[in-house]
């Protein structure tokens, strides 16, 4: 079977030395929400207000919606730190979003975040031949992020947001040659 004949799992339990990624669950949302609750994390989100339960509550919603939406959890002490999630499964483009990511301020920059992208960008080229991520206009911490990992600025798009306003995304996007060439 070749891999366009492979049907894309979602969320497959990915597991690294420092993190595991598994499916998020209903009962995941008071330890996701601890995780979420530090406002600087959400400092250059176009959502800032995501740390409010009931701002966080949508973003939840939205996850468990979604079906591709994983806890992600610190193996040495088995708390969810974090959350990340593969959509916008577009099989003609053969390409993958990966997106919708936070890791608790401990855990950002370095090994964890590293090993993160890592477990998810091996297992989606295994089905697709390019990745995207979809980023706020004035996030420069993914972007920087997303750069070091060797994505490319692939377009803009404009989106509207709840409540009618619209606002800028940049999408980087990485292919399976530019990572298996790193």
């Amino acid at each position: 079977m070749d891999r366009s004949e492979k049907a894309f799992e979602l969320q497959p339990r990915l597991e690294g030395s420092l993190l595991l990624l598994r499916s998020l669950q209903l009962d995941d949302f008071d330890a996701l929400y601890e995780a979420a609750r530090d406002p600087l994390i959400w400092e250059q989100h176009p959502e800032r207000n995501r740390h409010e339960r009931e701002v966080f509550q949508r973003y939840f919603d939205g996850a468990i919606a979604s079906g591709g939406a994983f806890a992600i959890v610190d193996r040495a002490t088995g708390r969810i730190v974090g959350s990340s999630r593969y959509c916008n499964l577009v099989a003609a483009e053969d390409e993958v979003e990966i997106g919708w990511t936070f890791l608790q301020r401990a855990y950002w920059g370095g090994t964890f975040n590293r090993e993160l992208k890592t477990l998810m960008l091996e297992h989606a080229f295994r089905f697709v031949g390019r990745v995207v991520f979809v980023v706020g206009e004035h996030n420069m911490r993914s972007q920087l992020a997303l750069r070091k990992i060797g994505a490319t600025l692939f377009r803009t798009t404009e989106v509207e947001e709840l409540g009618g306003a619209r606002s800028v995304r940049v999408v980087f996007a990485l292919t399976r040659d530019q990572w298996s060439a790193r």
